[in-house]
Protein backbone atom coordinates (compact mmCIF):
# COMPACT_ATOMS: atom_id res chain seq x y z
CA UNK A 1 0.00 0.00 0.00
CA UNK A 2 1.39 3.39 -1.02
CA UNK A 3 2.15 6.17 1.45
CA UNK A 4 -0.51 8.32 -0.23
CA UNK A 5 -3.19 5.72 0.40
CA UNK A 6 -2.02 5.05 3.96
CA UNK A 7 -2.09 8.75 4.84
CA UNK A 8 -5.58 9.08 3.37
CA UNK A 9 -6.81 6.09 5.36
CA UNK A 10 -5.31 7.45 8.57
CA UNK A 11 -6.88 10.87 8.13
CA UNK A 12 -10.21 9.33 7.13
CA UNK A 13 -10.16 7.05 10.18
CA UNK A 14 -9.40 10.04 12.43
CA UNK A 15 -12.25 11.99 10.82
CA UNK A 16 -14.60 9.01 11.23
CA UNK A 17 -13.82 8.76 14.95
CA UNK A 18 -14.31 12.52 15.35
CA UNK A 19 -17.63 12.44 13.48
CA UNK A 20 -18.79 9.46 15.53
CA UNK A 21 -18.10 11.24 18.82
CA UNK A 22 -19.66 14.46 17.52
CA UNK A 23 -22.80 12.67 16.20
CA UNK A 24 -23.29 10.70 19.40
CA UNK A 25 -22.93 13.90 21.42
CA UNK A 26 -25.51 15.71 19.29
CA UNK A 27 -27.89 12.77 19.43
CA UNK A 28 -27.67 12.43 23.20
CA UNK A 29 -28.05 16.20 23.70
CA UNK A 30 -31.17 16.44 21.50
CA UNK A 31 -32.61 13.26 23.00
CA UNK A 32 -32.13 14.58 26.53
CA UNK A 33 -33.70 17.96 25.74
CA UNK A 34 -36.67 16.49 23.85
CA UNK A 35 -37.64 14.06 26.59
CA UNK A 36 -36.88 16.64 29.27
CA UNK A 37 -39.61 18.91 27.84
CA UNK A 38 -42.06 16.00 27.92
CA UNK A 39 -41.14 15.24 31.51
CA UNK A 40 -41.60 18.89 32.42
CA UNK A 41 -45.15 18.81 31.06
CA UNK A 42 -45.88 15.68 33.08
CA UNK A 43 -44.48 17.24 36.26
CA UNK A 44 -46.57 20.38 35.76
CA UNK A 45 -49.76 18.34 35.42
CA UNK A 46 -48.79 16.19 38.39
CA UNK A 47 -48.39 19.31 40.59
CA UNK A 48 -51.80 20.58 39.45
CA UNK A 49 -53.36 17.25 40.36
CA UNK A 50 -51.82 17.34 43.82
CA UNK A 51 -53.11 20.86 44.32
CA UNK A 52 -56.66 20.45 42.98
CA UNK A 53 -57.28 16.94 44.21
CA UNK A 54 -57.03 15.09 47.48
CA UNK A 55 -56.67 11.53 48.56
CA UNK A 56 -60.42 11.28 49.15
CA UNK A 57 -61.04 12.47 45.63
CA UNK A 58 -58.71 9.87 44.27
CA UNK A 59 -60.30 7.20 46.43
CA UNK A 60 -63.84 8.09 45.35
CA UNK A 61 -62.66 8.68 41.71
CA UNK A 62 -64.69 11.91 41.45
CA UNK A 63 -61.62 13.76 40.07
CA UNK A 64 -62.24 15.69 36.87
CA UNK A 65 -59.17 14.60 34.84
CA UNK A 66 -59.85 16.72 31.78
CA UNK A 67 -60.40 20.31 32.69
CA UNK A 68 -56.94 21.25 33.97
CA UNK A 69 -54.80 19.53 31.34
CA UNK A 70 -53.54 20.04 27.82
CA UNK A 71 -54.67 17.78 25.03
CA UNK A 72 -51.23 16.09 24.80
CA UNK A 73 -51.47 14.82 28.36
CA UNK A 74 -53.12 11.45 28.87
CA UNK A 75 -54.30 10.64 32.42
CA UNK A 76 -55.58 7.43 33.92
CA UNK A 77 -56.57 6.61 37.52
CA UNK A 78 -57.00 2.95 38.35
CA UNK A 79 -58.83 1.98 41.60
CA UNK A 80 -57.45 -1.24 43.01
CA UNK A 81 -60.33 -1.59 45.52
CA UNK A 82 -63.13 -1.94 42.98
CA UNK A 83 -61.33 -2.01 39.60
CA UNK A 84 -62.83 1.25 38.35
CA UNK A 85 -60.79 3.20 35.79
CA UNK A 86 -60.90 6.96 35.32
CA UNK A 87 -59.45 8.19 32.03
CA UNK A 88 -59.00 11.57 30.45
CA UNK A 89 -61.26 12.41 27.53
CA UNK A 90 -58.50 11.96 24.92
CA UNK A 91 -57.96 8.38 26.18
CA UNK A 92 -61.70 7.77 26.10
CA UNK A 93 -61.95 9.08 22.55
CA UNK A 94 -59.08 6.86 21.46
CA UNK A 95 -60.66 3.97 23.37
CA UNK A 96 -57.25 3.19 24.87
CA UNK A 97 -56.11 2.27 28.34
CA UNK A 98 -52.71 2.22 30.01
CA UNK A 99 -51.53 -1.14 31.28
CA UNK A 100 -51.53 -1.40 35.06
CA UNK A 101 -48.83 -3.23 36.98
CA UNK A 102 -49.63 -6.04 39.40
CA UNK A 103 -50.65 -4.47 42.77
CA UNK A 104 -49.23 -7.50 44.61
CA UNK A 105 -45.76 -6.33 43.64
CA UNK A 106 -44.26 -3.09 44.89
CA UNK A 107 -45.05 -0.20 42.55
CA UNK A 108 -42.34 2.44 42.45
CA UNK A 109 -43.09 6.07 41.73
CA UNK A 110 -41.31 7.27 38.60
CA UNK A 111 -41.14 7.28 34.81
CA UNK A 112 -41.84 4.21 32.71
CA UNK A 113 -42.33 3.72 28.99
CA UNK A 114 -45.67 2.13 28.15
CA UNK A 115 -46.73 0.85 24.76
CA UNK A 116 -50.41 0.93 23.88
CA UNK A 117 -50.81 -1.04 20.68
CA UNK A 118 -48.14 0.52 18.44
CA UNK A 119 -48.08 3.82 20.32
CA UNK A 120 -45.38 4.66 22.88
CA UNK A 121 -46.03 6.83 25.94
CA UNK A 122 -43.64 8.29 28.47
CA UNK A 123 -45.65 7.78 31.65
CA UNK A 124 -45.20 8.87 35.25
CA UNK A 125 -46.71 6.38 37.73
CA UNK A 126 -47.87 7.78 41.10
CA UNK A 127 -49.24 5.20 43.57
CA UNK A 128 -52.00 6.51 45.93
CA UNK A 129 -52.14 5.26 49.54
CA UNK A 130 -54.56 5.81 52.47
CA UNK A 131 -53.10 7.92 55.24
CA UNK A 132 -54.56 5.70 57.98
CA UNK A 133 -52.87 2.42 57.07
CA UNK A 134 -50.82 3.29 53.99
CA UNK A 135 -52.95 0.93 51.92
CA UNK A 136 -52.50 1.12 48.12
CA UNK A 137 -55.87 2.11 46.76
CA UNK A 138 -55.19 3.58 43.33
CA UNK A 139 -52.55 4.33 40.70
CA UNK A 140 -52.29 7.66 38.92
CA UNK A 141 -50.68 7.44 35.46
CA UNK A 142 -49.82 10.62 33.56
CA UNK A 143 -48.45 10.01 30.07
CA UNK A 144 -47.21 11.92 27.06
CA UNK A 145 -47.38 10.46 23.58
CA UNK A 146 -43.74 10.33 22.39
CA UNK A 147 -44.39 9.30 18.78
CA UNK A 148 -43.28 12.67 17.32
CA UNK A 149 -40.23 12.72 19.55
CA UNK A 150 -39.34 9.13 18.58
CA UNK A 151 -39.79 9.92 14.89
CA UNK A 152 -37.68 13.03 15.25
CA UNK A 153 -34.88 11.12 17.01
CA UNK A 154 -35.06 8.33 14.42
CA UNK A 155 -34.76 10.84 11.59
CA UNK A 156 -31.96 12.63 13.40
CA UNK A 157 -30.09 9.34 13.82
CA UNK A 158 -30.51 8.49 10.12
CA UNK A 159 -29.37 11.95 9.05
CA UNK A 160 -26.31 11.82 11.30
CA UNK A 161 -25.27 8.36 10.04
CA UNK A 162 -25.86 9.17 6.38
CA UNK A 163 -24.19 12.57 6.65
CA UNK A 164 -21.18 11.02 8.40
CA UNK A 165 -20.69 8.47 5.62
CA UNK A 166 -21.06 11.16 2.95
CA UNK A 167 -18.59 13.44 4.73
CA UNK A 168 -16.09 10.60 5.17
CA UNK A 169 -16.39 9.62 1.49
CA UNK A 170 -15.92 13.22 0.36
CA UNK A 171 -13.05 13.71 2.79
CA UNK A 172 -11.40 10.46 1.59
CA UNK A 173 -11.64 11.55 -2.05
CA UNK A 174 -10.38 15.06 -1.39
CA UNK A 175 -7.70 13.73 0.97
CA UNK A 176 -6.50 11.29 -1.69
CA UNK A 177 -6.28 14.11 -4.21
CA UNK A 178 -4.48 16.42 -1.79
CA UNK A 179 -2.09 13.65 -0.73
CA UNK A 180 -1.35 12.95 -4.38
CA UNK A 181 -0.63 16.61 -5.01
CA UNK A 182 1.49 16.89 -1.87
CA UNK A 183 3.49 13.75 -2.71
CA UNK A 184 3.88 14.50 -6.42
CA UNK A 185 7.60 15.30 -5.94
CA UNK A 186 8.04 11.75 -4.59
CA UNK A 187 6.42 10.39 -7.77
CA UNK A 188 8.86 12.49 -9.79
CA UNK A 189 11.74 11.01 -7.80
CA UNK A 190 10.47 7.47 -8.43
CA UNK A 191 10.00 8.06 -12.17
CA UNK A 192 13.43 9.64 -12.49
CA UNK A 193 15.18 6.82 -10.64
CA UNK A 194 13.33 4.22 -12.75
CA UNK A 195 14.40 6.01 -15.91
CA UNK A 196 17.97 6.05 -14.69
CA UNK A 197 17.75 2.35 -13.82
CA UNK A 198 16.19 1.31 -17.15
CA UNK A 199 18.04 3.67 -19.50
CA UNK A 200 21.28 4.14 -17.52
CA UNK A 201 21.01 7.88 -18.17
CA UNK A 202 22.69 9.64 -15.27
CA UNK A 203 22.19 13.03 -16.93
CA UNK A 204 18.48 12.95 -16.06
CA UNK A 205 17.36 15.25 -13.24
CA UNK A 206 14.25 15.31 -11.09
CA UNK A 207 11.95 18.24 -11.98
CA UNK A 208 11.64 20.80 -9.20
CA UNK A 209 7.96 21.51 -8.44
CA UNK A 210 6.40 23.33 -5.51
CA UNK A 211 7.70 25.46 -2.67
CA UNK A 212 10.99 25.12 -0.87
CA UNK A 213 9.64 22.64 1.66
CA UNK A 214 11.06 19.30 2.83
CA UNK A 215 10.23 17.57 -0.47
CA UNK A 216 11.76 20.44 -2.43
CA UNK A 217 14.98 20.22 -0.44
CA UNK A 218 14.96 16.43 -0.90
CA UNK A 219 14.66 16.92 -4.67
CA UNK A 220 17.59 19.36 -4.65
CA UNK A 221 19.67 16.93 -2.59
CA UNK A 222 18.93 14.02 -4.93
CA UNK A 223 19.72 16.13 -8.00
CA UNK A 224 23.04 17.12 -6.43
CA UNK A 225 23.78 13.49 -5.62
CA UNK A 226 22.93 12.45 -9.21
CA UNK A 227 25.27 15.13 -10.49
CA UNK A 228 28.14 13.84 -8.38
CA UNK A 229 27.37 10.23 -9.37
CA UNK A 230 27.32 11.22 -13.06
CA UNK A 231 30.67 12.95 -12.74
CA UNK A 232 32.21 9.99 -10.92
CA UNK A 233 30.72 7.51 -13.37
CA UNK A 234 32.02 9.46 -16.37
CA UNK A 235 35.48 9.60 -14.83
CA UNK A 236 35.42 5.85 -14.13
CA UNK A 237 34.08 5.15 -17.61
CA UNK A 238 36.88 7.18 -19.18
CA UNK A 239 39.42 5.37 -17.02
CA UNK A 240 37.90 2.02 -17.97
CA UNK A 241 37.97 2.92 -21.67
CA UNK A 242 41.57 3.99 -21.32
CA UNK A 243 42.36 0.68 -19.61
CA UNK A 244 40.65 -1.26 -22.38
CA UNK A 245 42.53 0.70 -25.01
CA UNK A 246 45.80 0.06 -23.17
CA UNK A 247 45.14 -3.70 -22.94
CA UNK A 248 44.13 -3.86 -26.58
CA UNK A 249 47.08 -1.77 -27.78
CA UNK A 250 49.53 -3.62 -25.53
CA UNK A 251 48.23 -6.96 -26.76
CA UNK A 252 48.64 -5.89 -30.37
CA UNK A 253 52.12 -4.54 -29.72
CA UNK A 254 53.23 -7.67 -27.83
CA UNK A 255 52.00 -10.11 -30.46
CA UNK A 256 54.58 -9.07 -33.05
CA UNK A 257 57.76 -9.49 -30.93
CA UNK A 258 56.42 -12.67 -29.38
CA UNK A 259 55.71 -14.13 -32.79
CA UNK A 260 59.24 -13.21 -33.88
CA UNK A 261 60.75 -14.77 -30.75
CA UNK A 262 58.78 -17.97 -31.17
CA UNK A 263 59.68 -18.21 -34.85
CA UNK A 264 63.39 -17.75 -34.25
CA UNK A 265 63.45 -20.19 -31.32
CA UNK A 266 61.65 -22.85 -33.35
CA UNK A 267 64.10 -22.28 -36.25
CA UNK A 268 67.11 -22.66 -33.94
CA UNK A 269 65.61 -25.83 -32.40
CA UNK A 270 65.23 -27.33 -35.84
CA UNK A 271 68.65 -26.31 -37.18
CA UNK A 272 71.07 -26.29 -34.25
CA UNK A 273 70.76 -29.72 -32.57
CA UNK A 274 71.31 -31.90 -35.68
CA UNK A 275 74.31 -29.88 -36.86
CA UNK A 276 75.74 -29.65 -33.37
CA UNK A 277 75.32 -33.36 -32.70
CA UNK A 278 76.86 -34.40 -36.00
CA UNK A 279 79.89 -32.16 -35.36
CA UNK A 280 80.30 -33.64 -31.91
CA UNK A 281 80.15 -37.16 -33.25
CA UNK A 282 82.84 -36.44 -35.84
CA UNK A 283 85.23 -34.46 -33.72
CA UNK A 284 84.79 -36.32 -30.45
CA UNK A 285 83.94 -33.34 -28.32
CA UNK A 286 84.55 -33.79 -24.61
CA UNK A 287 81.91 -34.06 -21.89
CA UNK A 288 82.08 -30.36 -21.01
CA UNK A 289 80.89 -29.51 -24.49
CA UNK A 290 78.13 -32.09 -24.14
CA UNK A 291 77.01 -30.44 -20.92
CA UNK A 292 76.99 -26.96 -22.48
CA UNK A 293 75.05 -28.26 -25.46
CA UNK A 294 72.47 -29.86 -23.17
CA UNK A 295 72.07 -26.67 -21.15
CA UNK A 296 71.70 -24.70 -24.38
CA UNK A 297 68.93 -26.98 -25.62
CA UNK A 298 67.12 -26.78 -22.26
CA UNK A 299 67.34 -22.99 -22.28
CA UNK A 300 65.96 -22.89 -25.81
CA UNK A 301 63.06 -25.16 -24.77
CA UNK A 302 62.34 -22.96 -21.76
CA UNK A 303 62.39 -19.82 -23.89
CA UNK A 304 60.09 -21.44 -26.45
CA UNK A 305 57.66 -22.60 -23.73
CA UNK A 306 57.53 -19.23 -22.02
CA UNK A 307 57.12 -17.44 -25.37
CA UNK A 308 54.22 -19.75 -26.23
CA UNK A 309 52.60 -19.16 -22.84
CA UNK A 310 52.98 -15.40 -23.18
CA UNK A 311 51.59 -15.56 -26.70
CA UNK A 312 48.53 -17.44 -25.44
CA UNK A 313 48.08 -14.92 -22.63
CA UNK A 314 48.29 -12.00 -25.06
CA UNK A 315 45.74 -13.65 -27.35
CA UNK A 316 43.40 -14.17 -24.41
CA UNK A 317 43.80 -10.57 -23.27
CA UNK A 318 43.13 -9.39 -26.81
CA UNK A 319 39.94 -11.45 -26.97
CA UNK A 320 38.71 -10.05 -23.65
CA UNK A 321 39.63 -6.53 -24.74
CA UNK A 322 37.44 -7.05 -27.79
CA UNK A 323 34.64 -8.27 -25.54
CA UNK A 324 34.92 -5.23 -23.27
CA UNK A 325 34.97 -2.92 -26.27
CA UNK A 326 31.63 -4.31 -27.44
CA UNK A 327 33.04 -6.25 -30.39
CA UNK A 328 30.22 -7.74 -32.45
CA UNK A 329 30.90 -11.05 -34.16
CA UNK A 330 29.91 -11.47 -37.78
CA UNK A 331 27.79 -14.60 -37.63
CA UNK A 332 26.35 -16.64 -40.47
CA UNK A 333 23.98 -19.60 -40.59
CA UNK A 334 26.02 -22.78 -41.00
CA UNK A 335 25.78 -26.50 -40.21
CA UNK A 336 26.91 -27.37 -36.71
CA UNK A 337 27.86 -31.03 -37.16
CA UNK A 338 30.90 -30.53 -39.49
CA UNK A 339 32.28 -27.87 -37.17
CA UNK A 340 31.98 -30.10 -34.08
CA UNK A 341 33.47 -33.08 -35.98
CA UNK A 342 36.44 -30.91 -37.01
CA UNK A 343 37.04 -29.94 -33.39
CA UNK A 344 36.74 -33.58 -32.29
CA UNK A 345 39.27 -34.67 -34.95
CA UNK A 346 41.81 -31.98 -34.10
CA UNK A 347 41.39 -32.57 -30.34
CA UNK A 348 43.13 -35.96 -30.78
CA UNK A 349 46.36 -34.08 -31.48
CA UNK A 350 46.30 -32.07 -28.24
CA UNK A 351 48.78 -33.00 -25.49
CA UNK A 352 46.93 -35.17 -22.97
CA UNK A 353 47.14 -38.05 -20.51
CA UNK A 354 43.48 -39.07 -20.69
CA UNK A 355 41.76 -41.03 -23.43
CA UNK A 356 39.74 -39.05 -25.98
CA UNK A 357 36.30 -40.40 -26.82
CA UNK A 358 33.94 -39.11 -29.48
CA UNK A 359 30.41 -40.02 -28.52
CA UNK A 360 27.17 -39.88 -30.47
CA UNK A 361 26.94 -36.65 -32.49
CA UNK A 362 23.91 -37.63 -34.57
CA UNK A 363 21.71 -35.17 -32.64
CA UNK A 364 23.43 -32.41 -34.66
CA UNK A 365 22.48 -33.94 -38.01
CA UNK A 366 21.05 -31.24 -40.33
CA UNK A 367 21.14 -28.70 -37.45
CA UNK A 368 22.23 -25.22 -38.43
CA UNK A 369 23.16 -22.40 -36.09
CA UNK A 370 23.93 -18.72 -36.53
CA UNK A 371 27.55 -18.57 -35.45
CA UNK A 372 31.06 -17.33 -36.05
CA UNK A 373 32.92 -20.50 -36.98
CA UNK A 374 36.37 -19.54 -35.63
CA UNK A 375 35.05 -18.33 -32.28
CA UNK A 376 32.82 -21.39 -31.95
CA UNK A 377 35.83 -23.66 -32.54
CA UNK A 378 37.80 -21.65 -29.96
CA UNK A 379 34.90 -22.11 -27.51
CA UNK A 380 34.90 -25.90 -27.88
CA UNK A 381 38.71 -26.13 -27.75
CA UNK A 382 38.69 -24.15 -24.47
CA UNK A 383 36.42 -26.71 -22.82
CA UNK A 384 38.30 -29.68 -24.32
CA UNK A 385 41.75 -28.36 -23.34
CA UNK A 386 40.43 -27.51 -19.89
CA UNK A 387 39.13 -31.07 -19.52
CA UNK A 388 42.48 -32.57 -20.61
CA UNK A 389 44.32 -30.26 -18.20
CA UNK A 390 42.37 -31.45 -15.14
CA UNK A 391 42.10 -35.14 -16.10
CA UNK A 392 45.41 -36.86 -15.30
CA UNK A 393 43.84 -40.28 -16.04
CA UNK A 394 40.59 -41.69 -17.29
CA UNK A 395 38.89 -40.19 -20.34
CA UNK A 396 37.38 -37.07 -21.85
CA UNK A 397 34.27 -37.49 -24.01
CA UNK A 398 32.39 -35.24 -26.43
CA UNK A 399 28.81 -35.97 -27.50
CA UNK A 400 25.70 -34.07 -28.55
CA UNK A 401 22.04 -33.80 -27.53
CA UNK A 402 19.05 -31.78 -28.70
CA UNK A 403 16.23 -30.22 -26.70
CA UNK A 404 13.39 -28.54 -28.61
CA UNK A 405 14.95 -25.52 -30.35
CA UNK A 406 18.43 -25.87 -28.82
CA UNK A 407 21.43 -28.05 -29.60
CA UNK A 408 23.70 -29.16 -26.78
CA UNK A 409 27.38 -30.14 -26.96
CA UNK A 410 28.57 -32.09 -23.91
CA UNK A 411 32.23 -32.28 -22.83
CA UNK A 412 32.57 -34.74 -19.97
CA UNK A 413 35.74 -35.70 -18.10
CA UNK A 414 36.62 -38.04 -15.25
CA UNK A 415 39.18 -35.68 -13.73
CA UNK A 416 39.61 -34.05 -10.36
CA UNK A 417 36.28 -32.18 -10.45
CA UNK A 418 35.41 -29.12 -8.39
CA UNK A 419 33.77 -28.13 -5.16
CA UNK A 420 30.21 -26.88 -5.70
CA UNK A 421 31.07 -23.60 -3.95
CA UNK A 422 33.61 -22.87 -6.70
CA UNK A 423 31.22 -23.31 -9.64
CA UNK A 424 29.69 -19.78 -9.53
CA UNK A 425 33.19 -18.26 -9.88
CA UNK A 426 34.77 -20.37 -12.64
CA UNK A 427 33.77 -17.91 -15.39
CA UNK A 428 35.38 -14.97 -13.58
CA UNK A 429 38.60 -13.60 -15.00
CA UNK A 430 41.85 -14.95 -13.51
CA UNK A 431 39.90 -17.29 -11.23
CA UNK A 432 41.31 -20.78 -10.85
CA UNK A 433 39.53 -23.40 -8.79
CA UNK A 434 41.69 -24.40 -5.81
CA UNK A 435 45.15 -24.38 -7.36
CA UNK A 436 46.48 -26.50 -4.50
CA UNK A 437 44.69 -29.58 -5.89
CA UNK A 438 46.99 -29.95 -8.87
CA UNK A 439 50.00 -28.55 -10.66
CA UNK A 440 48.09 -27.32 -13.68
CA UNK A 441 49.24 -24.24 -15.51
CA UNK A 442 46.94 -21.56 -16.79
CA UNK A 443 45.89 -17.95 -16.49
CA UNK A 444 42.22 -18.36 -15.55
CA UNK A 445 41.04 -16.50 -18.66
CA UNK A 446 39.90 -19.39 -20.84
CA UNK A 447 36.46 -19.91 -19.32
CA UNK A 448 35.86 -16.14 -19.24
CA UNK A 449 36.46 -16.05 -23.00
CA UNK A 450 34.22 -19.10 -23.44
CA UNK A 451 31.41 -17.39 -21.52
CA UNK A 452 31.74 -14.30 -23.72
CA UNK A 453 31.54 -16.40 -26.90
CA UNK A 454 28.48 -18.25 -25.55
CA UNK A 455 26.73 -14.99 -24.69
CA UNK A 456 27.50 -13.56 -28.13
CA UNK A 457 25.84 -16.61 -29.70
CA UNK A 458 22.75 -16.30 -27.47
CA UNK A 459 23.50 -19.63 -25.78
CA UNK A 460 24.01 -20.89 -22.26
CA UNK A 461 26.20 -23.33 -20.37
CA UNK A 462 25.41 -25.89 -17.69
CA UNK A 463 27.99 -27.23 -15.23
CA UNK A 464 27.74 -30.50 -13.34
CA UNK A 465 30.68 -31.50 -11.16
CA UNK A 466 31.66 -33.57 -8.17
CA UNK A 467 35.01 -33.37 -6.46
CA UNK A 468 37.21 -36.35 -7.33
CA UNK A 469 34.78 -37.69 -9.97
CA UNK A 470 34.96 -35.20 -12.84
CA UNK A 471 33.10 -32.33 -14.50
CA UNK A 472 30.54 -32.10 -17.29
CA UNK A 473 30.00 -28.91 -19.34
CA UNK A 474 26.94 -28.67 -21.60
CA UNK A 475 27.00 -25.83 -24.13
CA UNK A 476 23.53 -24.96 -25.46
CA UNK A 477 23.19 -23.08 -28.75
CA UNK A 478 19.91 -21.88 -30.30
CA UNK A 479 19.02 -23.69 -33.50
CA UNK A 480 18.62 -21.33 -36.43
CA UNK A 481 17.34 -23.95 -38.88
CA UNK A 482 16.68 -27.68 -38.77
CA UNK A 483 16.35 -29.43 -42.11
CA UNK A 484 14.20 -32.59 -41.73
CA UNK A 485 13.96 -33.33 -45.44
CA UNK A 486 16.82 -35.86 -45.37
CA UNK A 487 15.83 -37.58 -42.12
CA UNK A 488 14.70 -41.21 -42.29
Amino acid sequence: MSIRLRLTFWYSALLAVTLFIFSVSIYLFVNYNSYRDAKREIQDQLQNLKITGSLDYFNRLNLDVDSPFANNIYIQVYNFTNGNVGRSENLLRANKQFTVPDPKKPIQEGYVTLKVDQYKFLTYQYPLHLKQNNQLVALLQIGVYTGPIDNYMRNLRTILIFASFVVIAIAFTIGLFLARQALRPIENVIRATRSIENESDLSMRIPRIGPNDELGRLTDTLNGMLGRIETTYNELDEAYKAQRRFVSDASHELRTPLTTIRGNIELLERMWPPALESGIAMDGTNSADDHRMTMTREAMHDIAGEAKRMSNLVNDLLALARADAGYEMEKTVQPLLPLVEDVARRAQLLPRNADWKIGNLSALHNVQVEAHADFLRQLLFIFVENAFKYTPSGYVEMRAVRSQDQAGIIIKDTGIGMNHEEVPHIFERFYRADESRGETSGTGLGLSIAKWIIDEHGGSVEVSTREGEGTTFTVWLPIAFHDRSNEV
